[in-house]
């Protein structure tokens, strides 16, 4: 995966970026530009987890890997702001990140310094999933244009390595041995563990008004359908429903809640609270996955569930 990593990097300037964009419509033109401006605070903050997660890891190798993604990352959100001046042809109004994720990013990367990692880490892994599957996919239809095309191409071949290495890190904090080290470690001080929860709830009052705006009504607008956001959605679900890691105390609490949104009763009565403690909406708390699907995903491996994960952005 590193030698991966290393022999897949790119420029931003190797794209060509002579051939004029494609015509649009003012409101079309708008909401392109603010995509790809939204687009850059996502790769940013993308990088800013990856970084995270270098300097924990205790692992040469892995490090090296994360720090090739922080790079990755940065060089998406340098593509996303090139992409947006690009788009912005007539100059219809200035752009700006969205609010919601301008508030949201802070409390995220809290939760990624104090959480333990498989919490980190499971929320790293949807949002890959929900930006790789869903928007970044469904975006570059929407826009359907050449350069748009060739910059994603490249980002997305990007992507797979991450989503990979998130399935591997899933797999991890999910395994016998990780589980064994972390109850011979000592118990982290009550006041980190404090600082840890208080984050966390921040951090999910905050995730509902960012999920909106910068995933859920842009994919609307690209794909109407939602075929792409259910794909993404079911792959998280059914990771989290992997033995291994459906034991893990904070995966069982959030399949928990979602068995609870889903329940004929308790849903349409406590709905609006649990979705506040999920920090999602309906769409993202629905079960999406038959009982076929979860036998099939609980049969394969992770390294399988992950090529599964990025076979799924051409469907």
């Amino acid at each position: 995966m590193l030698e991966r990593c290393v022999r897949d990097q790119w420029k931003v300037d190797d794209l060509d970026w002579s051939a004029p964009p494609a015509p649009m419509s003012r409101d079309k033109e708008e909401a392109v530009v603010q995509y790809f401006t939204d687009m850059a605070g996502i790769e940013r903050l993308a990088g800013a987890l990856f970084a995270a997660q270098a300097r924990k890891a205790t692992d040469p190798t892995l490090r090296a890997i994360f720090e090739t993604f922080v790079i990755d990352e940065e060089r998406h959100a340098v593509a996303a702001e090139r992409l947006a001046r690009y788009y912005d042809v007539h100059r219809w109004r200035a752009y700006a990140m969205s609010p919601s994720l301008v508030a949201f990013r802070p409390h995220f990367l809290r939760v990624i310094e104090l959480a333990p990692p498989e919490i980190a880490n499971a929320y790293i892994t949807a949002g890959e999933l929900l930006l790789d599957v869903a928007l970044l996919r469904s975006l570059d239809d929407y826009v359907n244009d050449q350069m748009s095309h060739q910059a994603m191409h490249l980002i997305n071949r990007d992507e797979s390595r991450h989503i990979a290495i998130d399935f591997h890190m899933t797999e991890v904090y999910a395994s016998d041995e990780f589980l064994a080290e972390a109850r011979r470690r000592p118990s982290p001080p009550v006041r980190r563990r404090l600082e840890g929860a208080s984050a966390l709830v921040q951090m999910l009052w905050h995730a509902q008004p960012f999920l909106k705006a910068v995933f859920l009504e842009p994919i609307d607008r690209t794909d109407p359908s939602g075929k792409r956001l259910r794909e993404a959605v079911k792959r998280i679900q059914l990771v989290a429903r992997k033995p291994t890691v459906a034991r893990l105390p904070f995966t069982r609490f959030m399949i928990a809640m979602q068995e609870l949104f889903n329940h004929r009763v308790a849903g349409p009565l406590l709905g609006g609270v649990i979705l506040r403690v999920l920090g999602g909406e309906p769409r993202l708390a629905t079960r999406v996955f038959t009982e076929d699907e979860l036998a099939r995903a609980r049969a394969m491996s992770f390294e399988e569930l992950a090529e599964d994960a990025v076979g799924a952005r051409y469907n």
